[in-house]
């Protein structure tokens, strides 16, 4: 039993030292992976870009129904950005398709003459130009789970509802690779302080996005990017028709632009483009990419493509907002997404620092135990088995103390037969005081009443002090008075000789 509980000390000390060391090295490059269960609702509102939160209608949007009216209206509107991202096929070990829905909503609106009202998404049928959903698309994308990187697997965009029975393939553009190389929904992991790529929908192309600093949100210590978009020409990017997106282009008479000057007619008709452009800033979790905050300032407007001599002046200098807004992300969703870096925190922290360190002393305490017993082991065998075997008593001691009191009548020292060779020790075997001897055999009486009429062994015998713990052998050794002159028994030519008369040397005291 002491053997195998050695052992697996010894086992379990060393299987906790190596899952130790495997933890971080195989374990967190298993963590260090976007999760197939990822699930991201974002909520952006427009505020104004003083800060000022009681303004209610800090954007600016291009009335839709005006297209039918003798001029182009705008409004001053409030509006709300939602997304939500989550993880669909193909997805496995390798990769993550990413689906992010996107809208943004129209809360509500106030004319050039003050008037204000909210406004209403149509739940069927075709939409009315004063419907409260202003855009929408559906953005799917693969990346490699490890870097966060879009793989080219799948990189489409939906802008529009695809009918009963058709293929949403057959209603999304198809975004090429060499297109869509950077973030966008989630950094990579073990962020630098260094600028990395950000892929923009609007324009569907990459920006830098530039390092800033750092920032502690919630909690959570950020890096701080910017990205500038470039203005695009919104009609360059094509439906899944190939055509320009609806509202890319206008052609509408200069009066209805409200442009006039020298060279332009009121009835000359003028194409306007839309374009766009933005500036994003992102704050990221450095160690797990997790995007914890951001607003980015979106700035969509008409003007024309033309920019040449040939076109008058009026026309080329002309620019009408679309939409001009700063969206910022709820309080709500940073929290959301400050306790998502945090819990991926905890289970870095868990599986790559702390339990290695628990389980490498847990595995130090263990082998140290089992050192320790294994050495006591050894000691206690080796020291312990010489002084219960070994004879008392060093070199120059004239023996062992083994209980016996040499007689006065003995000559000379006698050599007993235990303290020989252990190979040919002979033992003289322990004898009760009761027990009679078989050294010397009884002798017959004589006729004489004077004589002794039987002999008994005498109590300083040796055997009868002998020590009674010492182990005894299973045979008798023979007298010392057999080959032996001890003094005491003196050889005689008649051994029936009667033995003295004993009483008559004892001392008066022992006669009382």
């Amino acid at each position: 039993m002491k053997r195998a509980l050695l052992a697996l000390m010894a086992f379990l000390g060393v299987a906790c030292i190596a899952a130790a060391i495997a933890l971080p090295t195989y374990l967190v490059p298993k963590l260090k992976v976007v999760p197939l269960d990822l699930d991201i609702t974002s909520v952006a509102s427009t505020v104004s870009t003083d800060g000022d939160a009681g303004d209610r209608f800090p954007a600016v949007i291009f009335d839709r129904c005006s297209v039918t009216e003798r001029h182009a209206k705008q409004y001053d509107a409030n509006l709300t950005q939602q997304r939500r991202s989550v993880i669909v096929d193909p997805s496995d070990s390798k990769q993550a398709t990413l689906q992010s829905a996107q809208t943004v909503r129209i809360d509500r609106v106030r004319d050039a003459d003050g008037e204000e009202r909210d406004l209403s998404m149509a739940t069927d049928g075709d939409r009315p130009c004063d419907d409260a959903l202003l855009t929408a698309s559906v953005d799917r994308v693969s990346v490699n789970r490890k870097s966060s990187a879009p793989n080219g697997a799948v990189s489409s965009l939906q802008l529009e509802a695809a009918p009963d029975g058709v293929d949403v393939n057959d209603v999304s553009v198809q975004i090429p690779h060499e297109q869509r190389r950077g973030f966008q929904y989630k950094f990579g992991f073990d962020v630098q302080k260094t600028d990395y790529l950000y892929f923009d929908t609007n324009t569907r192309q990459d920006a830098t996005a530039k390092y800033e600093g750092e920032q502690k949100i919630d909690g959570v210590n950020t890096y701080h990017f910017v990205a500038d978009v470039p203005e695009t020409d919104l009609s360059d990017l094509p439906d899944a028709q190939g055509d320009a997106a609806l509202g890319t282009i206008l052609n509408m008479p200069a009066r209805w632009w409200g442009i006039r000057g020298k060279g332009v007619k009121s009835t000359d008709m003028v194409e306007m483009h839309r374009y766009a452009t933005a500036k994003r800033h992102v704050y990221v979790e450095p160690v797990t990419g997790t995007i914890i905050y951001g607003y980015e300032d979106q700035h969509q407007y008409f003007k024309s493509p033309d920019q040449s001599e040939e076109t008058p002046e009026p026309v080329r200098d002309f620019q009408m907002d679309a939409l001009k807004g700063t969206f910022k992300w709820s309080d709500e969703t940073v929290a959301q997404q400050a306790d998502r870096a945090k819990h991926y925190l905890t289970l870095l922290n868990v599986g790559g620092k702390w339990v290695p360190i628990a389980l490498g002393v847990i595995g130090a305490l263990l082998l140290i135990g089992w050192a320790l017993l294994v050495f006591l082991g050894r000691n206690k065998s080796d020291g312990g088995g010489d002084a219960a075997d070994g004879p008392q008593g060093g070199p120059d001691d004239d023996g062992p103390d083994d209980g016996f009191t040499p007689s006065p009548h003995d000559g000379a020292p006698t050599a007993y037969a235990y303290d020989a060779e252990p190979a040919t020790t002979t033992v003289l075997p322990a004898v009760s005081p009761t027990e009679t001897t078989t050294a010397i055999p009884a002798q017959e009486p004589p006729a004489d009443d004077t004589a002794t009429t039987s002999w008994e062994q005498p109590e300083w015998s040796r055997d009868a002090w002998h020590e009674p713990e010492r182990a005894q052998p299973t045979h008798i050794a023979p007298s010392p008075a057999d080959d032996v002159d001890t003094g005491s028994f003196r050889a005689v030519a008649d051994p029936t000789r009667p033995m003295p008369d004993y009483e008559r040397y004892r001392r008066p005291e022992d006669q009382s």
